[in-house]
């Protein structure tokens, strides 16, 4: 018998050192992306131990007796992925941890609470003596922990208990409702620190680039999560729900989740910590099928066989596959494989009549969006080159083709890629200079890949590159006291808030949902934020 990994896998790899037989796969070293959509436990060498279980952050790691109605499936994954790639000895070495320094010489400013910068300073504190103010824009810490992971997925959100350790430690001190390049600049953030670690995401839409884009009625679902999950610069959006079908453009994993969000049941959203605006505009929705539209084949599909196997369990909802070969190929990879059968597996049943319906449209690239004052629907081209293009009806259209990052005033910037022009963590010019004392981790710095846990090899990487740095002497400075910069921040009246604030302003959430049975219920706005916390 073994334990299984589950839909829930962050990729934290929190479970993969407490392993005493070395069977979770894959792994990969500090700055490395493994390629697959989740971990994996070889059934034939777990000896049953279930220290993986107990480490686990979001509870992704059943027993496989033990496994949830609906997660059986896992456990022909773990194995299948085992068939494939045999299990060796992992030859990536952990790097080697640094010694303590003494108090002041390391003072490091972390911009952006999100998982990115979360994992950077947990890594950055395991060293004694290292100083971190950690500062977000947000009165809330955990960025797309909090606003963007969907929420019918609360084990998920469970993984900020990891970072409770430093958010406990007194060399932490957090700036929240604090923005870097208004409230206080780059060059002032060096002048208070030995060093700047940008965390800042990718929190930006990629467009489109076809006609009628910038109609209304058509969306970011970037923008859409944000608002059904209650972020302070989305939550006064509205949307249009009244028509019966709605498009999401794109297939990833966030295509998924806003497919499920809008069909899922009133009784389910209710026990979420769903945003009350958008838990009100849901229950009245009229949506009733969504069609999901992919650029290229199925086996191109960028969402995970987790998240769609979560599809296939909505009660009420047919997950439905258009015509196209679902057959793998020899040089498709294990994921791929699995995609592609879960897909044929499901396009063999039938509709049943009266049910919502979720479509999958493969070969599908939008050509344009109709519609004069508001989004009537979508252009789509043919499937092969003697067809003609499709008109999909929808009041909704949402796009989920990727996120980019934002300019910060003061730093480098790639307009392409979206990202913070870097080596390995270290931020440089577009020419190739060392940009002094500043570094980078996360989407901000590789782009919109990986899941919350990818963040954490990401921040390895970078912290390494700064301790390397340290050694070298190049972060000397002369600094302040450490209190000069809340006295700079007070000066221009800025209302910062600190972990104390974050903890009152979660509890009231909490106490506030205690009554309607839901995890919490949210502030969606700052003033009300930093209301609960003056109270």
């Amino acid at each position: 018998m073994a334990y299984v990994i589950t839909q829930n896998c962050c990729k934290d790899a929190s479970c993969v050192p407490v392993c005493p037989v070395d069977c979770i796969r894959p792994v990969a070293g500090a700055g490395e992306l493994t390629g697959t959509d989740m971990l994996y436990i070889d059934p034939a060498t777990c000896i049953d131990c279930g220290a993986c279980q107990e480490e686990c952050p979001v509870d992704a790691v059943y027993y496989e007796d033990d496994l949830p109605q609906g997660l059986e499936i896992f456990r022909d994954i773990n194995a299948r992925y085992f068939e494939q790639h045999p299990l060796e000895p992992d030859r990536s070495h952990a790097p080697t941890g640094h010694g303590r320094v003494e108090p002041g010489v390391l003072r490091v400013a972390v911009v952006g609470a999100g998982p990115a910068g979360c994992y950077a300073v947990e890594q950055l504190l395991a060293v004694d003596g290292v100083e971190v103010n950690l500062l977000d824009r947000l009165p809330t810490p955990f960025g797309l922990i909090r606003a963007g992971v969907a929420p019918d997925h609360q084990h998920t959100k469970s993984v900020t208990k990891v970072f409770d350790r430093a958010f406990g430690n007194a060399r932490l001190r957090c700036c929240f409702n604090v923005e870097v390049g208004s409230d206080i600049t780059h060059d002032e953030l060096l002048a208070h620190h030995h060093a700047v670690l940008y965390a800042v995401g990718a929190e930006q839409s990629r467009q489109l680039g076809i006609p009628g884009e910038q109609v209304s009625g058509h969306h970011a679902a970037s923008e859409f999560v944000g608002w059904y999950n209650g972020h302070p610069d989305h939550a006064h959006r509205a949307y249009d729900l009244s028509g019966e079908r709605a498009v999401i453009i794109g297939n990833g994993n966030v295509a998924l989740d806003v497919a499920r969000i809008l069909l899922t049941s009133a009784e389910v959203l209710a026990s979420t910590d769903i945003a009350e605006h958008a838990l009100d505009a849901l229950v009245r929705s009229d949506i009733r099928e969504v069609v999901i539209l992919g650029r290229r084949g199925p086996r191109h599909a960028a969402f995970s066989v987790g998240e769609f196997n979560a599809l296939t369990h909505l009660p009420g909802v047919d997950v439905l596959i258009e015509g196209i070969d679902l057959n793998p190929a020899p040089e498709d990879g294990i994921e791929t494989v699995l995609k592609l059968e879960a897909m044929r597996e499901r396009a063999l049943r039938r509709a049943t009549p009266g049910n919502k319906r979720i479509i999958f449209r493969f070969h599908a690239p939008p050509l344009k969006i109709e519609g004069e004052t508001h989004a009537e629907g979508v252009w789509i081209a043919a499937s092969d080159p003697a067809g003609e293009a499709e008109f999909v009806t929808a009041s909704i259209i949402l796009r989920a083709t990727g996120y980019r990052g934002s300019a910060i005033p003061g730093l480098p910037f790639d307009e392409i890629s979206g990202t913070i022009p870097n080596d390995s963590g270290r931020v440089v010019t577009h020419d190739g200079a060392r940009v002094p004392r500043t570094y980078v981790t996360g989407w901000v710095k590789r782009g919109p890949r990986g899941v919350i846990g990818t963040n954490r090899t990401c921040a390895t990487q970078t912290v390494q590159r700064l301790w390397e740095d340290f050694d070298a002497n190049v972060l000397a400075a002369e600094l302040p006291p450490r209190g000069e910069l809340s006295v700079l921040l007070a000066d221009r009246g800025v209302a910062t808030l600190d972990w104390r604030d974050w903890r009152t302003i979660d509890v009231a959430e909490r106490d506030r949902g205690k009554s309607r049975s839901r995890p919490r219920i949210k502030f969606v706005s700052v003033d009300d934020m930093l209301s609960a916390v003056r109270r």
